[in-house]
C-alpha cells in the first residue's frame, strides 16, 4: 500500500498529475508545475495537469535537469512519484540535448549524437532532406535545417541546434538611458534576464532563436527593441495588425537610438523597406499576386522578430523553415496554440527560453492584480425551443448573443463608476447593439487604421469612458488605463483569447486593480466553452468566482 503524504498532487503512472485546488500548498505547487506539465481540465478541485514531451523539451530548454522536476513531485506528491511516470520524465529528457547539429565547410550542416539514436533515422527520411550518412554522423544541405529539426522533432527527437547565424546588415542602435519625456529608462531586472537569454548566441546552442514568454504589460516590446539593440543588426519584426506597427515603431523611436527613417512600415497602407521593418502578419500571409512573402529576402536581415508568436499563419511557418540561419525571436503572453502547432514553433522559432509566472509580476507590482468573474445569465424563455432544436454551431451563437446580457452589462458597469471599460465580444451584431445600449463607439476589424487610432487615443485620454470591441482586442493594442473589461462573447474554448483579453488590463494603475467579467448564458454550451477558455488563467494561478446575475 502507498504511504500518504500531505502534498497537493498525485502523480499517475502516465505522466497525469492532479492538482488538488483546495490544499494549502496548492499555489506553490502550480506555479512550479506549469514549468514542465500543461492543464488540461478542471472538474470541482481536482485539476489535471500532463507531462509532455515537449512541455518536459521546455522546460529542458531553460536549464531545468531531470531532478528538478522530479524533486518537485516527489515533495509535493501525495502518494510518492510512479516508476513509470518518473521513467517517463527520464526518458524524455534525455533525448534533449542528445541530437546537436553544427556547421561544417561548404554550406553544409553535421548533425551527430549517440549512434543507436541515429540508426533510428530511416534511409528514407535521410534521402528525403537531401542528406547522406557520414562517419561522425549524417551530412545534411544548410537549407534542410528546419525540415530535420521539425521531422526529427515529431519522431521524438529534439535537436539542438548549434549552427550558428548570419551578422546580417549591420545598424547602429542602442537604449536610451532617458525616454524623450525625461524620464529615467532602464530595463527591468526580469527583462534584462530575458535578453541575456536569447543574445547567448554559442553558449551551449542556448541563443539565437527561441521564445520569450511574459504576460500582456510587462514589456515584450521591450525585450523585443533591447534585442535588437543588443545585436545591432537589420531587423524584421512581424506583428499582429496596423495598430500593433504603429505601436512598434512609437516604442522604438521612444526607448532606443534609432532614427525614424530607419524604421519602415510595410502595411496596406505602406510599403517601406528600411533597416529595421515592421510587418504585419495578415499582409505576409496574402495569397496570389498580393503575397509577400518576398519581403523576408529584401534585406540581410540579422534577426527576425515574431511579435504574438502564438499567432503565427501557416503561411509564415513554411518560410520560416527556410530561415534557420536567421535569428529568431518569438514574443507571446502563452504558449498555447488551439491548431496544435505548438510543435513548430518548438523546432522553427526555437523553444522556450524564459517565462515567469504572471502571480509572480504582479507580486512585484510590475503587472496590476486582476479579478476576475464569470457571471451566468439565463436565455430567454421564448429562445429555449429553439435552443434545443439548433446544431451545435447555431446553439453557441444564440448563447453568446443572449439579449439578457445587456443588462448585466450595464449593471458590471455601475459597479465601477469612473473607471475605463471595455466590453469585448464575437459577433458584430450583438456589438453593435450593445453600442447603441452603452452610447459607446464600436471598434472592429472594418474600422479604418486612423478611426482606431483615435478611439485609443480617446480612450486612453479618459474622454471616452466604454469602448466596445471586437476581437482586434485580442491582440497587441495599448490601452494601459483600461480597468475594467466585460467578455459577452468569444471564440469558442480559446484559452489564448483568454488569456490575451485579460492581457487588455494587465497595465500597472493608481491603484494596481483590475477586473475581468466573463457573461455567459447558463445551462448552455458555452458554461462548457468557458471552462476550457479559463484553464490557462487558473494554470498561472487566477481563480473565477462564479456569480448569478441577480448576485452581481
Amino acid at each position: 500500500m502507498l504511504k500518504r503524504k500531505s502534498g497537493p498532487l498525485v502523480v499517475l503512472e502516465d505522466g497525469t498529475v492532479l492538482l488538488d485546488d483546495a490544499h494549502p500548498g496548492a499555489e506553490k505547487a502550480r506555479e512550479a508545475l506549469a514549468g514542465f506539465a500543461e492543464l488540461v481540465k478542471r472538474p470541482g478541485t481536482m485539476h489535471t495537469y500532463r507531462m509532455t514531451p515537449l512541455s518536459v523539451w521546455n522546460a529542458a530548454s531553460q536549464g531545468k535537469p531531470a531532478e528538478e522536476i522530479l524533486d518537485c513531485l516527489e515533495a509535493n506528491a501525495r502518494y510518492g512519484v510512479p516508476g513509470a511516470a518518473a521513467g517517463r520524465v527520464k526518458q524524455w529528457l534525455s533525448r534533449y540535448g542528445e541530437l546537436e547539429l553544427t556547421s561544417i565547410e561548404d554550406g553544409m550542416l553535421l548533425l551527430s549524437g549517440p549512434a543507436a539514436r541515429l540508426r533510428e533515422i530511416t534511409d528514407e527520411c535521410i534521402a528525403s532532406w537531401g542528406a547522406a550518412r557520414a562517419a561522425d554522423g549524417i551530412a545534411v544541405p544548410g537549407d534542410r535545417r528546419g525540415d530535420l529539426k521539425r521531422e526529427l522533432l515529431r519522431m521524438g527527437m529534439p535537436v539542438v541546434d548549434h549552427a550558428g547565424y548570419r551578422e546580417g546588415e549591420a545598424l547602429r542602435i542602442g537604449l536610451r538611458g532617458e525616454l524623450p519625456s525625461g524620464k529615467p529608462f532602464r530595463l527591468r531586472d526580469y527583462q534584462l534576464q530575458a535578453v541575456e537569454r536569447f543574445c547567448r548566441d554559442g553558449v551551449q546552442g542556448e541563443g539565437g532563436s527561441g521564445v520569450i514568454v511574459l504576460p500582456c504589460g510587462a514589456g515584450k516590446t521591450v525585450v523585443g527593441a533591447a534585442a535588437l539593440a543588443r545585436l545591432g543588426c537589420a531587423t524584421l519584426i512581424l506583428t499582429s495588425g496596423t495598430t500593433s506597427v504603429r505601436q512598434w515603431r512609437r516604442e522604438l523611436v521612444e526607448k532606443t537610438t534609432i532614427a525614424e527613417d530607419d524604421i519602415g512600415e510595410y502595411t496596406g497602407e505602406n510599403k517601406q523597406v528600411r533597416p529595421v521593418t515592421i510587418a504585419s502578419y495578415q499582409i505576409m500571409g496574402r495569397r496570389g499576386s498580393g503575397g509577400h512573402m518576398d519581403l523576408f529576402s529584401r534585406r540581410d536581415w540579422g534577426l527576425i522578430i515574431y511579435d504574438e508568436v502564438h499567432l503565427l499563419p501557416a503561411p509564415v511557418f513554411r518560410l520560416t523553415a527556410e530561415l534557420q540561419a536567421t535569428r529568431r525571436l518569438g514574443l507571446t503572453a502563452t504558449l498555447v496554440r488551439e491548431d496544435g502547432r505548438a510543435e513548430d514553433v518548438f523546432s522553427l522559432i526555437g523553444p522556450k527560453l524564459f517565462e515567469l509566472p504572471w502571480k509572480a509580476l504582479e507580486r512585484e507590482g510590475w503587472i496590476a492584480a486582476v479579478s476576475c468573474r464569470e457571471v451566468r445569465v439565463p436565455l430567454p424563455e421564448e429562445d429555449g425551443e429553439t435552443y434545443d432544436g439548433a446544431g451545435a454551431r447555431a446553439q453557441l451563437r444564440l448563447a453568446g448573443e443572449n439579449p439578457r446580457k445587456a443588462e448585466a452589462v450595464r449593471r458590471l458597469l455601475e459597479r465601477h463608476p469612473g473607471k475605463p471599460a471595455l466590453v469585448i465580444g464575437q459577433y458584430l451584431r450583438q456589438l453593435s447593439s450593445l453600442g447603441r445600449e452603452l452610447e459607446a463607439p464600436v471598434l472592429s476589424g472594418s474600422t479604418p487604421p486612423e478611426e482606431r487610432e483615435e478611439l485609443y487615443s480617446r480612450f486612453n485620454s479618459g474622454s471616452l469612458p466604454v469602448l466596445v470591441v471586437s476581437k482586434v482586442a485580442n491582440f497587441a493594442i495599448d490601452m494601459p488605463d483600461a480597468a475594467v473589461a466585460i467578455q459577452v462573447s468569444g471564440s469558442y474554448g480559446s484559452r489564448q483569447e483568454e488569456a490575451q483579453r485579460i492581457g487588455r488590463l494587465l497595465r500597472p494603475k493608481e491603484d494596481n486593480r483590475a477586473y475581468f467579467y466573463t457573461v455567459v448564458t447558463d445551462g448552455t454550451k458555452e458554461t462548457e466553452f468557458a471552462l476550457k477558455r479559463q484553464l490557462f488563467m487558473i494554470e498561472q494561478g487566477y481563480t473565477y468566482e462564479i456569480a448569478e446575475k441577480g448576485s452581481l
